[in-house]
């Protein structure tokens, strides 16, 4: 197998839908190169069956970023293909840090704050915990839930779904998770998968006694420790805005990483008007719902 893509599927009528890939096609396997030659087969393909078979708008948001060497290269095949660039949102936007060097320079380019915190959360007697099992990841989501009850602000990220796919994964899949404790009590935790060569920071909970103990920042480079232990070339720190949310912006942007920012967004259409009818129902879509939110206040 040289690929591979997960699609959602969303029909809109009877002879209409969206094909989504998000972060594909994945034609990189573990310590090996970029493949062109698959990534431009499995695009084909997914055109062949989506737009030309279906009809559907077909999306695609490569796992390529703007800095990668290859980044040029997937474009042109893209485009190749007829894909165009869809704009209208922002990309992904993630810092990420580079686990290639030794694990001391890689402490060394930690901000110096960053550090001084690193220091004083190891002096602060914090157990660590870190596996896969349904147990702990039931204790991360009880910090997690206190935590959201305290800070109240929206979210898109519905912790019970990532307990739900904890549960059916095979356990070589399972995501880590690790949990700073004290005296029994839990001050922090964090959700990261890592099962190529990127590991993903994916959900974050810190409690009123973590927030003293600093507990955060002996998790994020134990957790640095293992990535790079388990072979992984970069820990992406999961996303970063710092507009909308300038305090995690400075927490992970002390860790030393590249600021990168994704492709971005292309679509693959059988007609003009079939992709303007799908970016104007959204757009009516995005309006209906913030009426809701507006009638719920």
């Amino acid at each position: 197998m040289r690929a591979l893509a997960q699609v959602r599927q969303i029909q809109l009528g009877r002879w209409f839908g969206v094909a989504y890939v998000r972060w594909g096609p994945c034609v990189r396997r573990r310590a090996e190169a970029w493949d062109a030659e698959a990534f431009q087969r499995a695009l084909a393909a997914l055109v062949e069956e989506y737009v030309q078979r279906r009809g559907w708008v077909l999306r695609v948001v490569p796992h390529v970023f703007r800095q990668d060497p290859e980044a040029g290269h997937a474009v042109e095949i893209l485009r190749t293909l007829g894909f165009e660039e869809d704009a209208s949102g922002p990309s992904y936007r993630t810092l990420r840090v580079d686990l290639t060097a030794p694990l001391e320079t890689i402490r060394k380019r930690l901000d110096g704050k960053w550090r001084n915190q690193l220091n004083a959360a190891g002096r602060n007697g914090l157990e660590i915990r870190a596996g896969n099992d349904t147990r702990l990841f039931q204790e991360f989501r009880t910090l997690y839930d206190e935590m959201m009850s305290r800070k109240r602000f929206e979210t898109s990220v519905d912790v019970a779904d990532f307990a739900q796919m904890q549960e059916q994964l095979q356990s070589h899949e399972k995501l880590r998770v690790a949990l700073a404790t004290r005296a029994g009590r839990s001050h922090a935790g964090l959700v990261v998968t890592g099962l190529g060569e990127t590991g993903i920071y994916l959900l974050g909970a810190t409690g009123e006694e973590g927030l003293k103990s600093k507990a955060s920042y002996l998790l994020q480079w134990q957790m640095i420790e293992h990535l790079k232990s388990a072979g992984c070339r970069f820990y992406d720190l999961g996303g970063i805005n710092p507009q909308t949310n300038p305090g995690v912006y400075h927490f992970k942007s002390g860790m030393g990483g590249e600021e990168v920012v994704q492709l971005g967004r292309f679509e693959r259409a059988p007609s003009a008007a079939r992709r303007k009818l799908l970016h104007w129902a959204e757009r009516f879509q995005r309006l209906w719902r913030r009426w809701r939110i507006r009638i719920r206040a």
